[in-house]
């Protein structure tokens, strides 16, 4: 098991498969693109594989999340779903993605084994997707929603981030369309990821802001903490259920306390916190020929010092050097 001094258990991985996206988010990359890793740099598919079967087999991690950068940019990513489906035991396999190519994807990840995705949407208007990611790709990401719904990949979650000046009025639009569609709307607070570093707090839109607009069209009913876990979302059920919509407030309302998630950057370093400072390298230890056991225990250090929040509430929280890219959300 992967604990803490805190007592809190690691089930949840989030996998990082490259650094590379083929949008240009304002609030995660700047237009001209980073310098990427180099292939040499990023763990292969036998190393991916052979990580999570220890984190499965070895710490009991029961649900493992595939993330980027864009993770369908991953030429092996069919073959490491199919793999990772085949552990004994199971776990749960889902994708964050952009949408960008699951179009022709979702059927193939399906029968692969993959559950379910989230997909990131900010906007319904084509013009403001351009303004937001510098790409016209507006289309194929409903395209790419259809196809997950279409293929069993559910429930399909939409995430969606709220920012100033391009879609701050939209959340209502956002979940009619989610609760038509059959999605399930999350909102999740602009986090300091950015690898400009022009994250502010000053501005930012809140939980708050997004439930106060939210209610000028919809009935919230709150699931509570019960029905919560240690899910990052706090869950509302619209006007009644059973559609539902989430809140991730990372910034206003930090649920570091339920914390379960050890991460995996692409190029194979533990990360304990998605805004940890330190990383501990566990690609070295691979192309070494370092046992399994000596692999563990780096890992389990790792996560021993885990601090009991991320600190995006303090004043004085520095951010993280890497970007999100290379971090994986």
């Amino acid at each position: 098991m992967l604990r803490d001094t805190y007592g809190r258990v690691a089930t949840d991985l989030r996998v990082s498969l490259t650094d590379r996206c083929n949008l240009r988010c304002t609030y995660c990359m700047p237009e001209e693109g980073l310098q990427w890793l180099g292939k040499p740099e990023l763990l292969t598919d036998d190393e991916i594989v052979r990580l999570v079967r220890l984190a499965v087999t070895e710490f009991g991690v029961t649900d493992v999340r595939f993330t980027g950068g864009e993770p369908l940019l991953r030429p092996g990513l069919t073959g490491i779903v199919e793999r990772c489906a085949a552990l004994a035991p199971r776990p749960r396999l889902s994708l964050t993605t952009n949408g960008i190519g699951l179009e022709r994807t979702a059927a193939a990840l399906k029968a692969a084994g993959l559950d379910r995705v989230n997909v990131s949407l900010d906007t319904l208007s084509a013009e403001v997707f351009q303004r937001l990611t510098r790409r016209k790709r507006h289309g194929d990401v409903l395209r790419g929603l259809a196809a997950a719904r279409a293929a069993g990949l559910d429930p399909v979650k939409v995430n969606s981030v709220l920012m100033p000046g391009f879609n701050e009025d939209e959340a209502p639009d956002l979940l009619a369309w989610a609760v038509a569609e059959g999605y399930e709307l999350r909102f999740i607070e602009q986090m300091p990821l950015d690898p400009q570093h022009g994250w502010q707090r000053d501005g930012m839109i809140t939980a708050g802001d997004i439930l106060a607009s939210l209610r000028t069209r919809f009935t919230l009913t709150p699931e509570g903490e019960v029905a919560r876990g240690s899910a990052p979302a706090e869950r509302w059920l619209v006007d009644g259920g059973p559609a539902r919509v989430g809140v991730i407030a990372s910034v206003t309302r930090p649920f570091c306390r339920a914390c379960d998630r050890t991460r995996l950057t692409a190029d194979g370093q533990v990360r304990n916190c998605l805004f940890a400072r330190e990383e501990t390298d566990l690609r070295a230890a691979l192309r070494s020929g370092a046992p399994d056991a000596e692999i563990a225990r780096l890992w389990r250090i790792a996560m021993w010092g885990k601090k009991a929040g991320a600190g995006l509430d303090d004043p004085s929280f520095v951010q993280p050097d890497r970007p999100m890219s290379a971090i994986g959300g």
